[in-house]
């Protein structure tokens, strides 16, 4: 066997080693929820066994999980949806005009994207408190615009740019207005890189935890991440209806990327190249 195959040959099995580590806690949350308690904890690991779905049924029925997954994606849509709007125009903005400050504006919306939740969570908290908004979705559309804003503004200002400016000109020409311009030439160029922004603002959105956690405490308005700090109340963790409704919460995120993954890699390269 020459270097060049052994070479190819030592790659792949690194690769292989990686997607096997990357893999196998995906396996094993779906194995375990199909499992009855007892197979779990078996030692060693019962890896054939005939699947049970007790567990989903006991999440679905017991925990009310559907309602905190359609919560979520209530949420979840609603702050993508907000966000885009509002941070699409605002990346369009400082990709297209300067000014003085326009480089510190688009720092400054990466510095919100860092933005410790813990540091504002008592100010939100008192200002949904004062507005009678707890326990209403709502409030978790608006401020997860703290982190949902930046993301769009971060990735859509370089889509923007990699757009031609010949074609705004020509358009301009031709009497369409500045805005018509945005909506009608600039923004369907730039589809895969907004289905990128949306697909990181939503895998953001959907999986927090410590908001929803605060202000959406009641049993009817929790998001489907909360639902799980349920499970740590008691002596005995039900493992067997954790891992269900971690394959349910995670479930949607990981086929959805699987669904659209063309569009994530021309977003991330548009741009990248001028």
């Amino acid at each position: 066997m020459t270097k060049h195959k052994l070479l190819s040959l030592g790659h792949g099995l690194f690769l292989g080693f990686i997607a096997l580590i990357i893999i196998f806690p995906f396996y094993w949350m779906i194995a375990s929820s199909l499992k009855t308690e007892n197979q779990i904890f078996q030692l060693p690991p019962v890896w054939l066994f005939k699947p049970h779905f007790a567990s989903y049924a006991a999440a679905i029925v017991n925990d009310n999980i559907l309602r905190a997954l359609l919560n979520s994606l209530i949420v979840t849509v609603g702050a993508v949806a907000l966000g885009i709007a509002v941070g699409a125009p605002a990346a369009y903005g400082l990709a297209r005009y300067t000014f003085r400050g326009s480089s510190q504006i688009q720092f400054w919306y990466v510095t919100n994207w860092m933005l410790i939740p813990v540091v504002v969570l008592i100010p939100f908290y008192l200002l949904a408190a004062n507005l009678r908004m707890i326990d209403n979705p709502i409030v978790l559309i608006l401020i997860y615009q703290t982190f949902v804003v930046p993301v769009v503004v971060w990735l859509l200002v370089d889509q923007f740019r990699a757009v031609p400016i010949a074609l705004e000109e020509a358009a301009l020409l031709d009497g369409m207005s500045k805005f018509g311009i945005f909506l009608r030439i600039t923004l369907p160029l730039t589809v895969p890189g907004i289905t990128v922004a949306a697909i990181l603002a939503g895998i953001f959105a959907w999986n927090d935890l410590l908001y929803a956690f605060i202000l959406t405490p009641g049993t009817d308005a929790r998001t489907a991440p909360t639902v799980m700090m349920s499970y740590l109340g008691g002596y005995i963790i039900p493992w067997g209806r954790v891992m269900a409704s971690a394959v349910m919460i995670t479930g949607p995120v990981v086929v959805g990327g699987i669904a659209i993954n063309k569009y994530i890699a021309r977003g991330l390269t548009l741009g990248a190249v001028k």
